[in-house]
């Protein structure tokens, strides 16, 4: 039984597990810079993590208070239960909630300002504007994987490098940095994949589109094989732009990552619907961290 608005029923809402996902592009920026320039500028590296995690938070308290309001958190839920929903927080402590943990995110980014100037003001608030539009439009309108590259690959690993650039500009930041955002960011989006998968009757049923209702689940078994295989491509690429060679050992421990999702995608395509896709989330959520960890060992080593 969770009491009330108590601190487990927040801890619940928070969803914990997800905040791997805003972690890993951070990492991997870190990881690029340390090679690049051989040390890391701590203040703004633990800022740019801890906006990152704050935002998840945020998005994550957003989609569960909007998805209460609109009815999508039904007794036909299939993902886990949500806070408001279930009324272990309650929609006035919500709207609170939302609001305080916007306005630390904002406190948290805003001392970067002394590494980027205002510019950064701006790139902070959007990162606040679409992770209220994500859940009340994007993600209806099967944009969402859109805003999941942008916001879980490009956004946070370029910043977080270009925080710890001596260069003027973000523009000079290496090409290598930004396949590495796009590589990561298309990893968390196989997330998504699943995520809407495991919801395409559901969300079909209350007219959400989402990229999976769109192209329906063969493809998208497809999809998610072809998306593993691309993100392989693009990690041995920007590492070795970043390091200047080509190291066996990234591609092996690439092929092995690759294993890994092969395998989380036959569990996938092994159970097709119902509840039993929740684990294949959690599988997910593990291969976004592993393969920001393998690709930040490598760039750390140039093993």
């Amino acid at each position: 039984m969770v009491k009330t608005n108590s601190l487990y029923a927040w801890w619940l809402a928070i969803r914990p597990k997800t905040l791997t996902g805003a972690a890993a592009p951070v990492m991997v920026a870190l990881a690029a810079a340390w090679q690049q320039y051989g040390h890391i500028d701590v203040v703004p590296a633990v800022l740019c993590l801890m906006f990152a995690l704050l935002m998840q938070v945020d998005a994550n308290l957003v989609n569960d208070y909007f998805d209460c309001i609109h009815g999508v958190d039904g007794e036909e839920r299939l993902g886990p239960e949500r806070a408001c929903s279930q009324g272990w927080i309650t929609l006035p402590a919500m709207r609170s909630g939302i609001a305080m943990v916007t306005l630390l995110a904002c406190v948290t980014g805003l001392p970067l300002v002394l590494w980027d100037g205002w510019e950064c003001v701006v790139v902070g608030l959007a990162c606040v504007i679409f992770c209220f539009l994500y859940t009340t439009l994007f993600s209806r309108i099967a944009l969402g994987d859109m805003l999941v590259l942008l916001f879980f690959g490009i956004v946070p690993v370029g910043y977080t490098f270009y925080f710890q650039s001596p260069h003027a500009s973000i523009l000079q930041i290496p090409v290598g940095v930004w396949i590495l955002a796009l590589a990561q960011g298309i990893i968390t989006d196989c997330l998504l994949l699943v995520n809407n998968f495991r919801d395409r009757d559901t969300d079909a049923a209350v007219g959400k589109i989402t990229l999976v209702t769109l192209i329906g689940p063969k493809v998208t078994l497809c999809l998610f094989y072809g998306l593993g295989f691309l993100a392989i491509v693009l990690g041995l690429l920007g590492i070795r732009l970043l390091t200047g060679q080509h190291t066996m050992s990234a591609s092996i421990m690439l092929i092995i990552w690759f294993g890994y999702h092969e395998r989380t995608g036959a569990v996938l395509r092994r159970i097709y619907r119902g509840k039993r896709l929740n684990m294949v989330l959690g599988m997910t959520a593990k291969s976004i961290i592993l393969f920001a960890t393998l690709v930040s060992f490598c760039l750390i080593t140039q093993w």
